[in-house]
């Protein structure tokens, strides 16, 4: 029988992870030329998909939504503290959209390759999360949901080379392709220690 407990673990995870995200991803990757490319953000969040993965491995679709929705709680709260309240709201939307499409995808191919499901899952979660996050966050269009209790950071609508290199978009366009690139490298990493706790998390019957 699926207890609270046996999920308490994963719920402190998922939220510590998404707030550590959200706070993080304000700051540009100042190192090796791409500030106008790539957050710190983007090294964190992919954490979230496998804390989500392993508890749909573990106790099931139903378990996982309810560490996502207990993740998405806390998450909000905090991150408009840490990050402020048009912060929170994009990264909730974006985060519960990308987390119940995971639990959904990882839950049809749960009995395909075992790196089939994780992997993905978490790349379309990656897109949908990166498409929501970045567009209600620093895009022109959302300005209203800026609110005094913090002021939008106005640089991000500057125009720089798309990834450093290509045309001329606005710096958040740049910035949301580089963290789905890092996303997308750190996916593919976490397939090792999903790989490895396996044995360990063996699938339970829920009730």
């Amino acid at each position: 029988m699926l207890r609270a407990g046996n999920v308490l673990p994963f719920m402190a995870a998922m939220a510590a992870i998404v707030v550590a995200s959200n706070f993080l991803v304000q700051f540009p990757f100042q190192h090796f030329g791409l500030g106008e490319i790539l957050t710190w953000g983007a090294f964190t969040y992919p954490v979230a998909f496998l804390v989500n993965d392993l508890t749909n491995r573990r106790f099931g679709p139903a378990a996982a939504r309810r560490v996502v929705m207990v993740g998405f709680a806390l998450a909000v709260v905090l991150s408009v503290w840490l990050a402020g309240p048009r912060i929170a709201l994009a990264s909730g939307t974006a985060f519960l959209s990308a987390q119940l499409l995971d639990v959904a995808i990882f839950n049809r191919l749960r009995n395909s390759a075992w790196w089939r499901a994780p992997l993905i899952s978490s790349l379309a979660g990656s897109v949908l999360d990166t498409v929501i996050f970045f567009s209600l966050a620093f895009a022109a269009a959302f300005a209203f949901l800026d609110t005094g209790f913090g002021q939008p950071d106005t640089s991000l609508g500057l125009a720089v080379p798309l990834l450093g290199f290509g045309m001329n978009v606005p710096l958040w366009v740049s910035l949301a392709l580089g963290d789905f690139g890092v996303k997308l490298l750190i996916s593919l990493a976490m397939l090792a220690p999903y790989g490895a706790l396996l044995s360990f998390l063996r699938p339970v019957e829920a009730a």
